[in-house]
């Protein structure tokens, strides 16, 4: 059996009966009917006839093994570490976890909520500071934030001292994002002291590049006393050892937890974190898990302060996040979790160990340090660095050549005295010195960390493999149920290409390894990159953006450093449809684009009268336009290639938002029907999981004209004074590849299905949203529809009249169908008082049944609202959804029975899904914002008052 049949979801003989329902007697004739036939690709894309699954795994050996595999002692941001196997199978390969959604329904989302609190309480405890998000993408992208934030946070003065400290790829990367949102950037040596006048702030490296620890104090407070800002950039696994940056006045601290279990991934999914002051926690970019109640009282999770979030504010957001490192951020927190403080500082005592035993070796043997005191890192200079760096990888080590004369070698969690000789031996020297530790006196840690109880009662793999469990079953993944989600598409994730990304030979490697290390690595990417340039009909593609974000600025920062660099430096202005993603305003923000929201038609599409004025009144600045396709109302806009054209006659560039390519795949490519760049969401369309919220992947093509203009390579030699016309690309992330580490996902989905799996992909999702709309119109009506009355591959249902008859909100609907245990559509997205579902291609006809049959149950509790047999505040929607406490205490005190609240069909009998809690209460949440792991009595407090 071929893989393209195990992926979809409905047999032969159900597509017939779908195609029957909707009124075709084919696939092709249905999508023929929905997509406009002026958009068909001229050709299909050239992938590779389709491989097995056994085939697939195969070719990936291959792949592997021409990888070296070295050990890793290169350090800048990137660190060996050992993920314990009950985290690896437990979590990271465990479907229950890489297969969840964000969070945004937290009643089923309790699980992955605790332990992003538990990442969020590690990094406060050791940052010292008290309000941690719940991670951002990376250490390089997540310092441009921080700057950013400072900018924004003080008023007086447009300039940002970095220090010339940090590694390289963080440097650039900040660097770049700062001057495109025209922050002037001084790169300088902050151990000198702070030169010049209107900062807003200083980004300090503790510890730097090379290893040595500057104390800071003094610096801040001087900051400080100018009314600036400082943020500090510390690995939180020297954080056990050295003093909290909190302690000593820091306003912002970032950096990485890859160290926290996370492999090499050759560059990430690694999640970075932000800890902030209280006065910056309103402005803090990323996710924030909070603690509240649910309608009990019973204390629960939710995401807090969702305002300050991007597809809220749009174009008045301050960051473009949308995807972050939930899954890798969850490793973490359990990697902290599982070894506790003792078993953390062990470790990092362990490392410091060797690099002191390391640095007294080569230092007894003659040769000069850089500094004498450090954490992981020794750099020796006065050597030969490029036959010493050679030399250690003939024996199998990777090391870190600085310049000519600089060796520099960082110790990570499985080096052993075996390997502190063996690197000592690449410089000459045959004898292993014993040292005593290297860290300054007054900066050693005195502040305690991790005392919550979390973090000191589960560390024997018992007890972690029941958390693991026990988490992962207080929520709903797409391991449990169907996920219907409009415009996020969560389809199925590929076992035969989920297991690979662990194999040591591609999530060892090290991200700056030399090139005849990874030839394998290269090669897999360029050929994933060719075939997505196939699919999409651009010039090439780049996989460096690691979420559909950062995908988005990458290909907006192309199109202004494109039209600046033809002489338009007048075209700033960027025209996005009132339906778009609300990324998509806000990635126009950060690359320095002014936002015209062009309107809406009655029909759901791009308004062309509205689209003509906007030209007209803006021709001559306008930088381009961002559309969505099939747009965000789930039809495919017959008038497309129209309005492209129109934009080009003006001299606009378009951005088509690749977010809905799972409606395009095999059929339609957006580089020759009107695109010029686009993104694409590897972790929708293409079946990198979601994992609760990240990793995602979010890689741009572009047209012939745009190649130049792709992200650059964050380590290549950067001058922070190259103008913003220069015909060169920009790096968006740490590493040249982004987030490696899963790409063999897509790689294998493609190598999978080929050609006309592709397709046959696409035709899928098209079927099933088409099942859905014809089999609920009668309850729900489909507020947009395109040719024949068609969808795409999602539809919105409307239920804003039945609200105003009954009461019923598009929210009670989705709490409401937990009972019946489905995950919560889209809600009030792109039109509020809506629900948008995607049932993508991969669920058979009985999982699209059992939702029917959900949907017109919850119809008919609607209906004997709006007849008057029930009232709205005593209904069983409006109290849903009902937990196996309530439903079992000895008081019920609703009206209704508790058969008709747990069991509203008779299928749940026997496969019930019952919620951890109740209906929470989201504004609780933000008007007593807890961040950190409530203290065990919270809950115990409240275990007699949780059955109504």
């Amino acid at each position: 059996m071929s893989f393209i049949t195990r992926h979809l979801g409905p047999d032969a003989d159900e597509r017939a009966t779908m195609l029957n329902s909707v009124g075709y007697d084919s696939v092709e004739a249905l999508v023929s009917a929905a997509l406009p036939a002026n958009i068909r690709a001229e050709e299909d894309p050239q992938l590779p006839a389709a491989l097995t699954e056994f085939q697939a795994q195969e070719k990936l050996r291959g792949y592997a093994e021409k990888n070296t595999l070295l050990k890793s002692f290169y350090g800048q941001g990137f660190s060996d570490t050992i993920t314990p196997p009950v985290i690896r199978r437990g979590l990271l390969e465990d479907a229950g976890w890489y297969t969840a959604y964000t969070p945004y329904q937290p009643e089923i989302s309790q699980g992955r909520l605790e332990a992003l609190l538990n990442f969020q309480t590690l990094i406060e405890d050791l940052t010292g500071l008290p309000i941690a998000n719940a991670s951002l993408l990376d250490e390089a992208s997540a310092v441009a934030e921080a700057v950013g934030l400072m900018s924004r946070a003080v008023k007086k003065g447009r300039r940002v001292v970095l220090d010339s400290r940090l590694h390289p790829q963080v440097i650039n990367v900040a660097a770049e994002r700062a001057r495109a949102i025209e922050v002037e950037v001084e790169i300088t040596d902050l151990r000198e002291g702070l030169v010049g006048e209107d900062i807003v702030g200083a980004v300090i490296a503790y510890t730097g590049t090379e290893g040595d620890i500057l104390d800071p104090r003094a610096l801040i407070e001087e900051l400080h006393t100018r009314g600036a800002l400082a943020t500090v950039v510390a690995d939180p696994m020297s954080l056990l050892l050295l003093e909290a940056p909190g302690e000593f006045g820091a306003d912002i601290v970032t950096g990485s937890t890859q160290r926290f279990g996370v492999p090499l991934f050759f560059g990430g999914p690694h999640a970075a974190y932000m800890a902030v002051t209280e006065k910056l926690k309103r402005q803090m970019p990323g996710r924030l898990v909070g603690v509240t109640k649910d309608q009990d009282g019973f204390p629960s999770y939710r995401l807090a302060l969702q305002t300050r979030e991007q597809h809220i504010r749009r174009e008045r957001a301050t960051s473009n996040i949308c995807t972050a490192q939930a899954l890798l951020a969850n490793v973490a927190s359990m990697y902290a979790v599982y070894h506790g403080p003792v078993g953390l500082k062990n470790i990092a005592e362990r490392i410091h160990a060797r690099a002191t035993a390391f640095a007294a070796t080569v230092k007894g043997a003659g040769l000069k340090l850089v500094t004498d005191s450090f954490f992981d890192t020794v750099t020796v200079t006065g050597v030969d660095a490029a036959a010493v760096k050679a030399k250690l990888q003939e024996a199998g080590y990777l090391v870190r050549a600085i310049g000519a004369d600089k060796v520099s070698v960082s110790f990570g969690e499985s080096a052993s005295e075996a390997d502190v000789a063996a690197l000592a031996a690449g410089f000459g020297i045959s004898a292993v010195q014993e040292a005593k530790a290297a860290l300054p006196e007054d900066l050693k840690r005195k502040s305690p960390y991790l005392t919550h109880k979390i973090f000191n009662s589960t560390h024997s793999e018992t007890q972690m493999l029941r958390y693991l469990r026990k988490l992962s079953d207080r929520d709903l993944a797409l391991d449990r149920t169907m996920i219907p989600l409009g415009s996020c598409t969560m389809k199925l994730n590929p076992t035969a290409a989920m297991e690979p990304i662990s194999w040591p030979e591609f999530a060892g490697i090290h991200p700056y390894a030399p090139e005849e290390t990874t030839a394998g690595w290269r090669e897999l990417i360029e050929e994933l990159e060719e075939w997505l340039s196939q699919i999409t009909g651009y010039a090439k593609v780049s996989i460096q953006p690691n979420a559909g974000s950062q995908g988005e600025l990458a290909g907006l920062l192309a199109i202004r450093r494109y039209h600046v660099a033809n002489g338009d430096t007048e075209r700033d202005i960027i025209l996005i449809p009132s339906s778009a993603h609300g990324t998509n305003a806000a990635s126009a923000t950060l690359a320095n684009l002014r936002v015209v929201v062009v309107k809406t038609a009655d029909d759901g599409s791009i308004d062309v009268a509205d689209l003509d004025a906007k030209i007209e009144q803006h021709g001559n600045r306008m930088a381009g336009i961002m559309i969505t396709y099939p747009s965000t109302h789930g039809v495919f806009d017959p008038e497309v290639r129209e309005v492209c054209q129109k934009v080009h006659a003006a001299g606009g560039q378009v951005y088509i938002d690749g977010a809905n390519m799972n409606a395009l795949s095999g059929w339609a490519k957006p580089g020759e029907f009107g695109g010029d760049v686009s993104h694409l969401n590897l972790h929708k369309t293409f079946t990198i999981p979601h994992g609760g919220g990240g990793p995602g992947v979010g890689p741009v093509g572009v047209a012939e004209h745009l190649v130049p203009f792709l992200p650059g390579d964050p380590n290549a030699e950067m001058d922070a004074s190259t103008p913003l016309d220069s015909s060169q690309g920009v790096p968006v992330t740490s590493t040249k590849y982004g987030s490696a580490g899963v790409l063999p996902i897509s790689w294998g989905y493609l190598a999978m299905i080929g050609t006309q799996g592709v397709a046959d992909a696409t035709a899928g999702a098209i079927l099933c949203a088409n099942y859905l709309a014809k089999n609920l119109k009668d309850s729900f009506p489909v507020l947009y529809t395109g040719n024949e009355g068609l969808v795409a591959h999602e539809c919105i249902f409307d239920l804003r009249e039945l609200t105003d008859a009954s009461g019923v909100t598009a929210a009670d609907v989705a709490k409401r169908l937990i009972d019946y245990g489905f995950h919560a559509p889209t809600l009030s997205f792109p039109v509020a008082g809506t629900l948008m579902v995607e049932p993508t291609e991969s669920e058979d006809l009985g999982e699209l049944d059992r939702f029917i049959e959900a949907m017109r149950a919850i119809r008919a509790e609607i209906q004997e609202i709006i007849d008057g047999k029930v009232e709205y505040e005593s209904s069983v929607i409006h109290n849903a959804p009902y937990t196996a406490e309530i439903v079992t205490a000895d008081e019920w005190p609703f009206k209704f029975t508790r058969e008709q609240a747990a069991y509203p069909v008779a299928s749940l009998r026997r496969n019930k899904y019952f919620p951890p809690v109740r209906r929470i209460d989201e504004a609780y949440g933000d008007r007593n914002l807890v961040c950190a792991c409530p203290p065990p009595e919270a809950f115990a407090e409240n275990t007699e008052n949780t059955a109504g």
